[in-house]
């Protein structure tokens, strides 16, 4: 395979449509693409060999979430921190729920009163007028 050329059409993970798509080589070093810009949205970013970035997990909010879980319901394990373990919690459900606490009935919504709209005067534009 030839070697990549500014301007040549390459897909890649643009980091702005969260997506695979086609870019243009802005920039190479050493023979391969450092940097592309995204045809579809003209961001320039790294080029990243089509791989999407870790998704973030915050380990603080994931101890906060396994000490509120604990005092909820002591014998329940705790919550992953792995990212591909909570993709796997989500879609297996959250272990030591009983299907009788989840089923619980949703509160009637609160009728709120009704209030006729009324127009206001627009304040005229602009310097008044002397005379």
């Amino acid at each position: 395979m030839r070697e990549p050329r500014l301007g040549d059409d390459i897909d890649d993970f643009c980091v702005r449509c969260k997506r695979v798509m086609n870019h243009s080589i802005v920039s190479v070093v050493n023979g391969e693409a450092a940097k592309v810009r995204c045809r579809t949205c003209h961001s320039d970013h790294d080029f990243r060999h089509e791989q999407a970035p870790p998704p973030k997990v915050d380990p603080r909010k994931a101890a906060l979430f396994n000490e509120v879980l604990k005092k909820v319901n002591p014998e329940a394990a705790a919550v992953p921190v792995d990212p591909v373990e909570i993709e796997a919690a989500v879609v297996d459900g959250i272990p030591g729920l009983d299907e009788a606490e989840t089923a619980e009935p949703i509160p009637e919504p609160i009728p709120q009163p009704v209030v006729a709209a009324t127009k206001t005067k627009s304040k005229p534009k602009g310097r008044a007028r002397k005379g």
